[in-house]
């Protein structure tokens, strides 16, 4: 390699839950540089979950990160050019991929979703991720069918 790799930058931690991963999120969830509007969207979306999930032991918290574990993936597939042939061959995510992985997907699905505002189909989306079900969630299934299914051309990994 000509150029040293370049140094990972430090996010810190969101003003209200002191936590990292809130503000990949928030970051993930920006437009325009508009972080102020991301963050109200992405409190907004939590105070909904727990108007939603009354009887829930957990908090709203808790609900989004289980709902990031739910659609975080273990395995995509990359496309290999072998011998003038293209295969689809299975592999594992780094865990930084994985995270952001799961995160935009949960993003890109509450935005195509039909409803009010971002903060309701944001809160929407982490409910149907958090119960199994939804466009993240599903994803993360067809992403692990087509690892399985190309299961034959892991000796191709790099």
């Amino acid at each position: 390699m000509r150029k040293a790799k370049p140094k990972k930058r430090v996010i810190l931690p969101d003003p209200v839950f002191n936590d990292q991963k809130v503000s990949k999120f928030v970051n993930h969830l920006m437009y325009d540089g508009k972080k102020n509007t991301s963050y109200e969207i992405f409190y907004n979306a939590l105070k909904s979950i727990e108007t939603k999930l009354p009887g829930e032991e957990k908090s709203a918290l808790e609900v989004w990160k289980k709902a990031l574990d739910n659609v975080t993936p273990q395995l995509e597939v990359k496309s290999r050019r072998i011998g003038g042939a293209t295969f689809q061959v299975p592999t594992e995510i780094r865990p930084d991929r994985k995270e952001s992985i799961s995160m935009k997907n949960l993003i890109a699905f509450a935005r195509k979703r039909g409803g009010k505002s971002m903060a309701d189909k944001l809160a929407a989306e982490i409910l149907d991720a958090y119960n199994e079900q939804g466009g993240a969630f599903k994803r993360k299934e067809d992403m692990h069918r087509m690892a399985e299914a190309n299961r034959a051309f892991a000796h191709f990994r790099f």
